[in-house]
């Protein structure tokens, strides 16, 4: 059992920068492909990116590319999401998860089994 905490979250003004952290306790981190998603009001779960379990691979939503990072230090457990320039649009609260199968970029919710509970990110305009 993998057990996720995302932190980092809080209210920043449109053009701020957060960095969230995603930390697992009961297995290694370091074993697993991430990913993170973001849930706003009213709307469903999406996808914001992906990174390999190595590190060398990531993959972002079209909305976030150039703006957000995915970063991973294995050594501390930790799986990174740094945001720049943020918009009132990325408001939401904002989840890691681990998918089912280590191999290849995944994006769907549905391919991800373990999540965290989430964080909340709110821009201000």
């Amino acid at each position: 059992q993998v057990q996720l905490v995302e932190s980092g979250g809080g209210l920043v003004q449109a053009g701020g920068s957060l960095r969230l952290s995603c930390v697992a306790s009961g297995r290694s981190l370091s074993n697993y492909a991430t990913g993170w998603f973001r849930q706003a009001p009213g709307k469903e779960r999406e996808f914001v990116g992906w990174i390999a379990w190595s590190g060398d691979a990531t993959y972002y939503a079209d909305s976030v590319q150039g703006r957000f990072t995915i970063s991973r230090d294995n050594a501390k457990n930790t799986v990174y999401l740094q945001m720049n320039n943020l918009k009132p649009e990325d408001t939401a609260v904002y989840y890691c998860a681990i998918p089912r199968l280590n191999w290849g970029y995944r994006r769907l919710e549905n391919e991800y089994t373990y999540w965290g509970q989430g964080t909340q990110v709110t821009v201000s305009s």
